[in-house]
């Protein structure tokens, strides 16, 4: 009972200290609120009022009918440029795509020679250009084959596929962007706060006033835990039910309690790493430095960003130890696709796992720290 009341009161010390500090405040409130709708909707993996020139050397009906194809939300009106404003046009980046349809082009499709239309791409908007060069593709092949036959019915095919989009039948990127960019911010925060305490008891001198005191490293580590712990928990909560939900109308399908029990076993880990990383820095630059060569490699390695299938098979062995690769596969579960408890188990497990790896690294860590500090 002592040892839990040191816990819960040395707790409630790093929520105050917490308060007493503005940026780590608007470093929260910004990871859980702008952070995550910023994420979820500043970078479309869908083409958008993407700029693009014409340059109709034709002058045709059917050089015609091909400019006025492309149209809002994909493409901005195209602009009618001249041949030699081309190269200036891309240098200045006025327009990611410019279409060159060249002299005798519809007299040529119509005798059968299958004339040749240039497209220069801006390959420096790569958002954009991935993508765009296959709509443009599509929508001048379409355009021709209608102008050719002399209507729009579609042939009919030997085969009809039929395509159902689950879990995001829009395929609006906000749906997977939003649930990400909050387990990234939810992994940041957690590392960057119990790591944070640490270094901070140890810049203002109040560690040594700790080894004075009859408590134990690993109360004092766990009430760390606990208090940033519940600080980043409280954020995930109001993001994924204000912003994602709310704001975002991103729908959620499974349990919430089910995720935040999930995202508790994930912020032990990740505090536990944070506090880790706290015993090797000296100072707060040095931890910052030390986040950077943590945090890239679990956000980007992950699956988050992309399938761990398309990664090489060494670097998804390696993942498995960190929490962030369950973490994810938990989450995407959960909240896309509905799965309960029987189904994520593994996942729970495997953070219940790694946690405690962790916490035991970064104790025995810790430990030699305030001895060496003794």
């Amino acid at each position: 009972m002592r040892a839990a009341a040191n816990v819960l009161w040395l707790g409630i010390k790093e929520l105050r200290s917490l308060l007493r500090d503005p940026i780590m405040l608007v470093l929260i409130v910004y990871s859980c609120t702008l952070g995550v709708y910023t994420g979820a909707s500043s970078q479309p993996e869908t083409l958008s009022k993407a700029p693009i020139a014409i340059v109709d050397e034709d002058q045709s009906p059917l050089s015609a009918r091909i400019a006025g194809a492309f149209y809002e939300p994909y493409f901005l009106p195209p602009q009618q440029i001249g041949l030699n404003e081309v190269d200036e046009g891309l240098d200045e980046g006025r327009f990611t795509f410019a279409l060159n349809i060249p002299l005798n082009f519809q007299r040529d499709v119509l005798a059968g020679r299958a004339p040749a239309i240039q497209l220069n791409v801006d390959a420096t908007r790569m958002s954009q250009a991935f993508s765009g060069g296959g709509y443009v593709q599509q929508i001048v092949q379409t355009e021709v084959a209608e102008f050719v036959a002399g209507n729009r019915d579609t042939p009919e095919q030997p085969v009809e596929v039929e395509v159902r989009a689950r879990f995001n039948p829009t395929l609006s990127p906000a749906w997977f962007g939003s649930i990400m960019q909050l387990v990234n911010n939810l992994t940041m925060l957690a590392i960057i706060l119990a790591g944070a305490a640490l270094i901070r008891e140890r810049e203002h001198g109040t560690i040594e006033h700790l080894l004075v005191m009859p408590v134990t490293p690993f109360e004092i580590m766990a009430s760390k835990i606990w208090a940033m712990g519940l600080v980043v928990l409280a954020g995930c909560a109001f993001a994924l039910t204000v912003v994602v939900q709310g704001v975002l109308r991103v729908p959620i399908e499974g349990s919430v309690l089910l995720f935040l029990a999930g995202a508790a076993l994930h912020l032990f880990a990740a505090t536990s790493l944070g506090i880790f990383l706290a015993t090797m820095a000296r100072s707060m630059p040095q931890f910052g430095l030390l986040l950077m060569l943590v945090l890239l490699p679990l956000q980007m390695l992950s699956g988050g960003t992309t399938p761990r299938e398309s990664m090489p098979e060494f670097v998804q062995n390696i993942m498995l130890v960190a929490p962030t690769t369950h973490f994810i596969a938990m989450a995407q579960a959960i909240l896309y696709r509905g799965a309960g408890f029987g189904v994520v188990w593994p996942q729970f497990l495997a953070l219940v796992i790694i946690g405690g790896a962790f916490f035991v690294i970064a104790l025995t860590r810790f430990r030699k720290t305030i001895s060496a500090m003794a």
